[in-house]
Order: structure tokens, then C-alpha cells, then sequence
């Protein structure tokens, strides 16, 4: 039986950053992830570029049941504390709008960064590794502290400290499996129900034709549901809505909800409806879309127009009353259709729900029910916006438990 001091399932972003800072601390670290190489969600992120944090880190860009329980971490291990790492070592990055940190090069080069810092610390990684049981042991004749013994395809491992590190259900193309959330209930833990977030909508009524019509079109403008509101890109597909502001309200987004499209976000209803009646008195023989298209593609002006002003699509502007202006105004305010659902785990860019971490120490990551038994990352019910906010709870707590493991 080979023996460690800390054993971490999962080689993602919150694993090695828990191996380096559990290494820093002098002890033996074994990470075991069953992909064939490690830190794959890295190196596909921000297009390859990997968002890797945020300037503007607030409690509130993050989803959970227990909203206090990330503040403690986060407090601990700052945006700025990770990107001085990434200065460290001489990474170029640069800022995209809303503080998000981007690589100019690679997403290699954060990867190849923590995997530095695991070497210099001896951590050891093992992939493909394939677990078949997890126990706990008393008074181990291996190594008196061992509290966990881990059989897998690779042999047998013990260890003091376990950490689940696995991630979430999101992609499963890379790996992902609901494995962590097994542990976690072997364990007596109660797991929070999960659903795809950041995650494109998808629709079966007429509107899907639409969105097929206009794929590959984006617009700014303003998503919302009853629960939240994003001022984001939004991107037509032949699937149904992505885009930036899709992807954010999907994660408050309920089942049967219709979602709320304001394409002309910097101006309030009544300035919209003032601005086509100057129309009127300026252009009385020219019909609103010609204007529109002075702003929007004609493409989706046409599909606003058979959606939302059918009967007056060739009424020039002078025949319309002020009140069917002010009504032409207040639909493209309030642009509402009904998703059918999203794309699912597939495409999704993270995991809601998860263990619950109330029975979870803030402080540490331990479990409350099991000495020696951590969770970090995703897998625990804790989400972040869009931006690098996911990351950034990776890193943090990551840090927080390798403080203690």
C-alpha cells in the first residue's frame, strides 16, 4: 500500500491549487484524476485562452443556498493573490470588458504554472487512475495516521486527509462524472440538486426557426428573468440563444419561465417612444424598419417586425398614432420568449447545486461528518458568474484547504 499524507481526487483548477499549498505546508501529496492528462477544463477555457479570474470579485457574483459560506475563502485567497502568481511567471494577459483576465497566449501557460508549482513541492500525479472503493481505516498498520484507503486500478493508496476535488457534471466529454457527489453521500452528505448553468437556451416553438434565420448574429442588450438581469452580448444560433447574457441568466432561470430581451438597453421606454414619434414628424412617409436598420441587421429588424409589429410592418410612419409607437416601444423593451430548456450538461460551463455546504466548514473545507474529509471546487454548491469567477472559487478553495489538509 503506498501511504500519503493527502490524497486529492480530481487534477482540475481547485486540486492543484490544493496540492501546491498542502505541498508548501511539507506534506506528501498524491492527485489522482481518471482523464489521460490532466487539467482539460483549463486548457478549453476562454476559447483556450483561459479566464483565469476577475478584477471585481464580489460574494455576489457567486450562486449558492448557503450565500455566506464562499466569503470566507475568497477573503483568503484573492484575485490578487493569483494574479501575482501569474506575474511570477511572466504570463501576458490582459483585461476584457467587466474585469475579466484572459492569457494573450495560451491557457497552457496557467496550467503549465501550477503544474511548476506542484513539482517544486513533489506532488505526485497519477491519470487514468480508476477508483473502485474508497473505505476508511482504523489504526492503520501502514501509517498510523492513514484514515482513508483508496483501491484502484493503479493499486492501493492510503492517506490522512482526503480531498474531493472531482468537479461537477458540466461537459462530460472531458471527464466529468457525478462520482464527487457519490463520495459525498457515501459519506452521509446531503447533495443539493444539480442543473446545467452558464448554459445556452434552447426553444421548440416558432421562435426556433428564428433563431436558426439569424444564427451567428449577436446584439448587446439586456437578458432577464424575474430573479436577475445581465447587460450582455446576445447570440442568435440555430439551437435557440447563447451568448454572454444568456449563459448568465441561465442560472437563475426556472423551468416554464419566459426570459426578456431589451435590445435598446441605454434608453428608458418613454425616450424610445419619444425618438419614434420625432420619426414620424421628421420621416411621415418612411417606415420604421428603414430606421432600424440604421442600427441592427436588417435580418433581425425583419424578425422584429413579423414578431412584434405584424400589422404595421407597411403602414408608413405618419399613418401610426403615438400610442402604436408608444406599444412598438414598450415590445422591444420587453422582447419575451418561453425557452423550451438548455442545451443540458453538454455545452454547460458549470454545475449548480452540489454538496451542501452547510455541512461544511467555511474555514477549511472539512467535512462536518467525516475527519479528513474535504471538498473544493465545483462539486460543492458553490457557482460563479461568467468572467472568472468559477475559477476564482477554484483557487480559493483550493488555498483554504490546503491550509488544513
Amino acid at each position: 500500500m503506498n501511504s500519503y499524507d493527502v490524497i486529492i481526487i480530481g487534477a482540475g483548477a481547485s486540486g492543484l491549487m490544493c496540492a501546491i499549498h498542502a505541498g508548501k505546508r511539507g506534506r506528501r501529496v498524491l492527485v489522482l484524476d481518471s482523464s489521460n492528462k490532466v487539467g482539460k477544463k483549463i486548457l478549453m477555457s476562454g476559447g483556450g485562452r483561459c479566464n483565469f479570474t476577475n478584477l471585481f470579485v464580489e460574494p455576489e457574483n457567486f450562486i449558492s443556498n448557503n450565500p455566506h459560506f464562499c466569503i470566507s475563502a475568497l477573503n483568503r485567497y484573492t484575485q490578487w493573490d493569483f494574479i501575482a502568481l501569474v506575474e511570477k511567471y511572466k504570463i501576458p494577459y490582459h483585461e476584457r470588458k467587466h474585469g475579466q483576465l484572459f492569457c494573450n497566449d495560451s491557457a497552457k501557460d496557467i496550467l503549465n504554472m501550477l503544474l511548476s508549482e506542484c513539482e517544486k513541492v513533489n506532488v505526485v500525479i497519477k491519470t487514468l487512475c480508476e477508483i473502485q472503493q474508497i473505505e476508511t481505516v482504523e489504526n492503520s498498520k501502514v501509517h498510523p495516521s492513514a484514515r482513508f484507503k483508496l483501491t484502484t486500478n493503479l493499486g492501493i493508496f492510503s492517506a490522512e486527509s482526503l480531498v474531493v476535488s472531482s468537479g461537477g457534471l458540466s461537459i462530460p466529454t472531458l471527464g466529468s462524472s457525478g462520482f464527487g457527489y457519490d463520495v459525498a453521500k457515501q459519506f452521509g452528505h446531503h447533495v443539493l440538486p444539480t442543473r446545467a448553468g452558464l448554459v445556452p437556451f434552447t426553444f421548440t416553438d416558432g421562435f426556433k426557426a428564428v433563431s436558426e434565420r439569424l444564427s451567428g448574429l449577436a446584439v448587446d442588450g439586456t437578458m432577464s428573468t424575474d430573479a436577475a438581469s445581465f447587460n450582455e452580448a446576445i447570440l442568435f444560433t440555430h439551437r435557440g440563444i447563447s451568448g454572454p447574457a444568456a449563459l448568465q441568466v441561465s442560472n437563475y432561470w426556472q423551468v416554464g419561465e419566459a426570459i426578456t430581451m431589451d435590445i435598446f438597453p441605454t434608453e428608458a421606454e418613454v425616450e424610445l417612444a419619444e425618438s419614434f414619434k420625432r420619426l414620424k414628424q421628421q420621416h411621415p412617409k418612411t417606415l420604421l424598419r428603414t430606421h432600424l436598420y440604421e442600427r441592427f441587421a436588417k435580418s433581425l429588424v425583419l424578425e422584429l417586425q413579423t414578431l412584434l409589429w405584424p400589422t404595421h410592418a407597411e403602414t408608413a410612419l405618419g399613418q401610426l398614432s403615438d400610442s402604436t409607437l408608444e406599444d412598438i416601444a414598450h415590445a422591444l423593451k420587453h422582447w419575451s420568449q418561453k425557452p423550451s430548456g438548455t442545451e443540458g450538461y453538454r455545452t454547460a460551463e458549470v454545475t449548480l447545486g452540489g454538496v451542501d455546504t452547510t455541512e461544511l466548514s467555511s474555514k477549511t473545507m472539512e467535512s462536518k461528518k467525516q475527519a479528513g474529509l474535504y471538498f473544493i471546487g465545483e462539486v460543492v454548491d458553490v457557482s460563479g458568474h461568467l468572467g472568472g469567477f468559477n475559477f476564482q472559487w477554484a483557487w480559493a478553495s483550493g488555498h483554504a484547504a490546503g491550509q488544513f489538509v
